[in-house]
């Protein structure tokens, strides 16, 4: 109960000053909120980056064709027919760590027809049937295709759900018809969306796969007429065993491209695993940045803090010198003025954690992805300013509780 009073008694000499308290909190609110904004900012940047790479898979190597423009193409083609079928099989042939490998050729955008409407703009992609689990792809509904669809060129096709919703609404589509270029395909299956706010990661495109039909690779590269030039696949995965063995893999699938494609730089080699620890060592030096800009902040405020307690101290000189004399301790001066000093530190403490969570959420609605604001920073939060507050509070505490009485009474 007497600290409660000491508590009320603090608060109502605080509402004296309201703008010169306002004044002081801000650099504890702005110091904060730049604690709770770069918690939860960093927290959902990092769940968002790792939701990316696990899409791509972490023990896949994704070897990527390289676009060119014509003139640049026509050359590299003297020496290099670009990525093909021929490269799937030396790379499975020569890299004892493989566990399963995929390839994929985006062949055109056409038109695409059915019995209840029409997509405009859908891409048709040729894939392997491994490609699907490498590439991390779910089902919402219907099935994949086999092998054996493969080997017998089946005029089957897997769509994403902006296909779906276009060619058939909400009416069902698995075992209905679609034209593509006067062939007709059967839809056995309708993928998930993956929801991915990034459609580049590191420099590296994300497949948004929601407008896009697949169909057997062996089918695609038979039935479409690939453009002058034009490589046979687009992207190759292949999946490694462990985590260990993915950078000689690499290097070992660099050497076999490196011979195939006679040294024409007409690729590139992905490794997912290392674009994660690329980016965790660029959200380290975010999250340094912001510690640097949330300490000043919370500096300043300490600063503030200190400042406005001095003033204090020389405003009520004269009170202190009263309390003194009717038998008030040192150490009840030093504790009222310290309670002071906490009860700024902690409201601009609970403000700015309000705003750090604002701002979080308005860097959530930008990016499209969700930021994480967890028990952990904010207890955090109220330990740093709680923090601050003793610190920077108590040598006007422990100032004012040295006053001498009678020289504090005869102060005007």
């Amino acid at each position: 109960m007497r600290y409660l009073t000491e508590v009320q008694f603090a608060v109502g000499n605080l509402r004296v000053h309201k703008l010169r308290t306002f004044l002081t909190m801000l650099g504890m609110i702005f110091g904060v909120g730049a604690v709770i904004a770069m918690l939860s900012i960093g927290a959902g940047a990092e769940r968002e980056s790792l939701r990316i790479i696990d899409t791509m898979g972490l023990r896949n190597i994704i070897v990527k064709d390289r676009e060119f423009k014509d003139e640049d193409l026509k050359k590299i083609r003297e020496n290099s027919l670009g990525l093909s079928t021929r490269d799937l099989q030396a790379i499975s042939s020569v890299t004892p760590d493989i566990e399963a490998y995929a390839a994929r050729k985006r062949v055109k955008t056409f038109q695409v027809f059915s019995f209840k409407g029409k997509s405009d703009d859908s891409n048709v992609v040729g894939v392997t049937p491994s490609y699907f689990r490498l590439a991390k792809y779910n089902l919402a509904e219907g099935g994949l295709f086999a092998e054996p669809d493969e080997r017998d060129f089946e005029q089957f096709c897997v769509i994403g759900s902006r296909v779906k919703q276009k060619l058939f609404g909400p009416l069902a589509s698995i075992g209905q018809a679609i034209k593509i270029d006067k062939m007709w395909f059967t839809v056995i299956g309708v993928l998930q969306d993956n929801n991915l706010a990034k459609d580049e990661f590191e420099g590296v495109k994300i497949q948004d796969f929601s407008n896009d039909i697949y169909i057997p690779l062996a089918t695609a590269l038979k039935k479409f007429e690939l453009k002058r030039f034009e490589s046979e696949l687009d992207e190759i995965v292949v999946s490694i065993k462990n985590t260990e063995a993915l950078k000689p893999s690499a290097v070992l699938i660099s050497e076999v491209l490196a011979n195939t494609h006679g040294k024409a730089e007409d690729y590139s080699i992905v490794v997912p695993r290392e674009l994660l620890e690329q980016n965790q060592r660029t959200q380290r030096i975010f999250n340094i940045v912001m510690s640097c800009i949330a300490g000043i902040s919370l500096v300043v405020g300490g600063i503030g803090i200190m400042n406005i307690m001095l003033a204090s101290i020389l405003e009520r000189t004269r009170e202190i010198g009263v309390r003194r004399a009717v038998g008030a301790r040192r150490r009840d001066i030093w504790k009222q003025f310290l309670i002071e000093a906490l009860t700024i530190s902690f409201l601009g403490g609970v403000t700015g954690i309000l705003f750090g969570f604002a701002v979080s959420r308005v860097v959530a609605l930008y990016a499209e992805w969700s930021t994480v604001v967890t028990p952990t920073s904010i207890a955090m939060s109220f330990g740093v300013s709680a923090t601050v507050g003793l610190i920077f509070g108590l040598y006007p505490a422990v100032r004012a509780s040295r006053l001498d009485p009678v020289e504090a009474l005869r102060y005007e």
